[in-house]
């Protein structure tokens, strides 16, 4: 058994902030992830094409900013490079290929006792901690939804999480799932790739370019949240014009409140629209059933397709082995208490990456657990600020 102050849990961005962070105060930390490798959903989980949809000063993690030369829109090699330079730089060392199978809370020692499997060896480890941070974030497994019939489908069926390229569908009928970001983002690489491309639009969202997301971050550090909204749907609606004969409805409220609200993000448009528009991609209402090769759809169009990708999200797996998660996490493995004051639960424990705020929520995260737990050690009146 070891004993440590924080165990962490998880190395992705989150995990490495907050062992950053919590470095910073002095306050000894050990990071486990399962992987072999950090940030494993951005090395092996992710399209080829994708960049961070928000420019790179709202994409840092504390105390090192993007560097100058870097490009507004980083794309996804360029991330990870930049994850290996913040290891590198704050000497952050997890401790890879170590698979968490329990955490649970030691009323009689206050403290977390966490049991791992080192995976390259087999052998067990037990850790003892008296603060758990939870840093698997939102995105520890692809979801993908019972649909009748699905099991039954004769083509390929993958997750977005799986998708790379559309060099390997060319002239297939490919049918993607799901009209969040992901989804789009792959139709439209599909389409160019020369698939055949159908994607399903059940729910209203709204679509932005990236300088439009761009200036309404700008403007919403000045002004509120609703003068914000009012000029990026003013742009959004005079950009895309209306969309509802294309199968696009926008919602009721603002993109930005509705990010807060609901941790939903408007569609960052990479030219999907124009090939919606044009017909090279179609939009297709929900599923009702799926019989061998063939689809039928709520408007009561039958169609075949060869492949089927799920962009429908993804879950939490802190609840796969946190057997004590009433103590911040609901039963979907997700915080119990809304942004801001999700990050703190009982007992010494604190979860990063589940605000829904993508990487500006991972680095407010970091700092606030780090500046919490060193309070609770010390009494000191240290406190580190983001950068």
């Amino acid at each position: 058994m070891e004993e440590v102050v924080v165990l962490i849990v998880g190395a992705g961005p989150s995990g490495l902030a907050v062992s950053n962070c919590l470095s910073r105060l002095s306050i000894s930390n050990i990071v486990l992830e399962r992987e072999d490798c950090c940030a494993s959903l951005w090395r092996k989980r992710s399209y080829d094409r994708l960049t961070l949809h928000l420019a790179k000063q709202f994409c840092s993690l504390p105390y090192m900013p993007h560097a100058p030369s870097s490009s507004t829109f980083m794309p996804r090699k360029s991330f990870v490079e930049y994850i290996d330079s913040y290891i590198s730089r704050f000497g952050i060392k997890p401790r890879y290929c170590r698979s968490v199978d329990v955490g649970l809370y030691v009323e009689s020692e206050r403290k977390w006792r966490v049991e791992a499997r080192n995976t390259s060896t087999q052998e067990k480890e037990v850790y003892l901690a008296r603060f758990l941070v939870i840093a698997t974030g939102e995105n520890g497994e692809g979801f993908v939804p019972e649909l009748p019939g699905l099991d039954g489908f004769e083509g390929k069926i993958v997750h977005s999480s799986e998708y790379k390229s559309g060099k390997d569908y060319g002239n297939k009928e490919v049918l993607v799932v799901g009209c969040g970001n992901s989804g789009m983002e792959i139709s439209y690489d599909l389409s160019n790739f020369g698939a055949h491309t159908s994607i399903v639009i059940r729910n209203p969202f709204h679509v932005l370019n990236k300088e439009m997301v761009y200036i309404g971050m700008l403007l919403s550090k000045y002004v509120p949240m609703t003068i914000a909204d009012a000029v990026v749907t003013f742009l959004e609606k005079l950009w895309y014009g209306d969309l509802t004969r294309y199968g696009i409805c926008r919602p009721a409220k603002g993109p930005f409140h509705l990010k807060v609200a609901t941790g939903k993000t408007p569609v960052i448009d990479v030219g999907t629209i124009k090939k919606i528009q044009s017909g090279d991609i179609k939009v297709l209402p929900g599923i009702v059933r799926i019989n061998g090769n063939n689809v039928m759809f709520e408007n009561g169009v039958v169609k075949q397709f060869d492949d089927i990708i799920f962009a429908t999200g993804y879950k939490s797996t802190a609840n796969y082995w946190l057997k004590d998660y009433e103590c911040i996490m609901n039963k979907d493995g997700m915080p119990k208490c809304l942004c801001p004051h999700h990050w703190k639960g009982e007992n010494g424990i604190y979860c990063a990456g589940f605000s829904k705020q993508g990487l500006a929520g991972i680095a407010r995260d970091s700092v606030a657990i780090a500046n919490d737990i060193g309070e609770v050690l010390n009494g000191t009146k240290e406190k580190i600020k983001i950068n």
